[in-house]
Order: structure tokens, then C-alpha cells, then sequence
């Protein structure tokens, strides 16, 4: 499958505040917030957004935010938080976006959808694996698939952000146990295979320093497009 990007330009926008664009369109049903902040309801997530960085938004970002969970931004560039907010992470993020999915070679394993019945496992391999925020709902976001090897769940990926035209590539983990088999490069493929099939262009998040995930992603057929800084905050109490 492939993607003429360039006819995409003028949406190609949306991904430069990806969160935002997702909960105030297609995931407004899984958004809580008004016209200025939204995050995901706990239960999916703590991915969090401004519409614009000001101090109107960030004070009702800080309205939405349970008192024992975080925001997770992803913000063009670093800002200054205001007194009594505490930044519990950061670091910078790359933005990475498909044109055009590679041939990969394909596994002995067939690639099984992922269900409700599999979400206590999902939760289970996310935690010890931490490919980002997971939580007992994120899998309702859709579009799962995985591996299984002698019955466990050996590796997933799945879709999460879905702003206009595109979907994000999510989720990517693999159980040490099953490392080096070439599980993730498969699955992500196949999850962008399933976004291009839907219509959508697919793009995926990543640590810029994490290099050997990177590589993963452009041995399928990502390509960087732009950096953000991400910010795990708790608003003041």
C-alpha cells in the first residue's frame, strides 16, 4: 500500500498538534475537556492536548487532570509551566510518518487480531515492556494484532491517535522472552497496512533516542517528519 503524501498537504498540518486533532474529531467520544484542553478519559490514557499553548489553557488542562494521574503533551517546543506544576518526565519525541509500506518477510506465526478477551494480557506486556501510556481501556482505541508463541502473547501493536486522514501506529512491544525475531518490524507493518487499507495515512511516536526503534520503523517504511517535546506533568493540587 502506499500514500501520495503530497496530495495530503494541506491536512498534513493536523500532525503537528496530532493529539488535539484526534480527541477534537474522530476521538471526541473517548475526549474529556472543552475548547481549550482535552485529555482521554483515565481508563484509555493520560495523552493530553492544548488547542494553543496559553495560560487559559493550561488552566483548564489542570481542571481535567485527576489529582492522582498525569497529562502526557506532546508540545512543539518547551515551555515554562507555571508555579506548582510538576514535570515528572521529559525528553524529545520524533514524529514518524508512512508513504509507503516495505516488503517484509513474513513470520512463521500468523497475525491474530486483539479483543477484549486479550486486554488483561495486552495490559500485562504493556507494563512490562512500557512502550508508552497503556492502560486497561487503550484497546478500545481499535486496530490490535499480535503474536502468539506457545500460547503467550509474544508481541502487539495497535492504533491510537486518529486525527483526520491519518492514524497512529501505537503500542509496539515484544516480550524479551521473543526479542529478535522480527516480531514488531511485522506487526507494524501490518498495522499500516490496515490504516491504508481504511483510507488513512499511518504515522507512529517515538523517543528520538530510542535509535533501534527507529530503524525498525524505517525498515518499514516510516520516514522521520518532525520532533516534538514531550512533557509528563501534574498540575498543582
Amino acid at each position: 500500500m502506499t500514500s501520495d503524501l503530497a496530495s495530503t498537504a494541506a491536512d498534513i498540518a493536523l500532525l503537528d498538534n496530532p493529539i488535539w486533532n484526534s480527541l477534537a474529531t474522530r476521538h471526541a467520544k473517548f475526549s474529556v475537556g472543552g475548547s481549550l484542553a482535552r485529555r482521554y478519559r483515565p481508563e484509555i490514557g493520560p495523552l493530553s492536548a492544548l488547542r494553543e499553548v496559553s495560560s487559559e489553557a493550561l488552566a483548564e488542562l489542570a481542571a481535567i487532570v485527576p489529582a492522582d494521574d498525569v497529562a502526557v503533551l506532546f508540545l512543539q517546543e518547551r515551555i515554562d509551566f507555571p508555579a506548582g506544576w510538576q514535570i515528572v518526565r521529559d525528553g524529545t519525541l520524533v514524529q514518524m510518518v508512512c508513504a509507503a509500506v516495505s516488503d517484509i518477510p513474513e513470520l512463521e506465526q500468523r497475525i491474530l487480531p486483539l479483543g477484549p478477551e486479550d486486554f488483561a494480557e495486552m495490559v500485562a506486556l504493556a507494563t512490562l515492556t512500557e512502550p508508552g501510556p497503556f492502560r486497561d481501556q487503550t484497546a478500545t482505541l481499535g486496530g490490535f494484532v499480535g503474536v502468539r508463541i506457545q500460547g503467550r502473547l509474544a508481541s502487539m501493536a495497535g492504533q491510537r491517535l486518529s486525527p483526520s486522514g491519518f492514524t497512529e501506529v501505537s503500542a509496539v512491544c515484544t516480550h524479551p522472552d521473543f526479542r529478535g525475531r522480527g516480531l514488531a518490524r511485522a506487526l507494524v507493518a501490518a498495522v499500516a497496512r490496515n490504516i491504508f487499507a481504511a483510507g488513512d495515512v499511518p504515522f507512529l511516536t517515538s523517543f528520538a533516542g530510542n535509535a533501534g526503534a527507529i530503524r525498525v520503523y524505517e525498515q518499514v517504511g516510516f520516514a522521520i517528519r518532525r520532533r516534538f517535546e514531550l512533557a509528563v506533568v501534574k498540575p498543582p493540587v
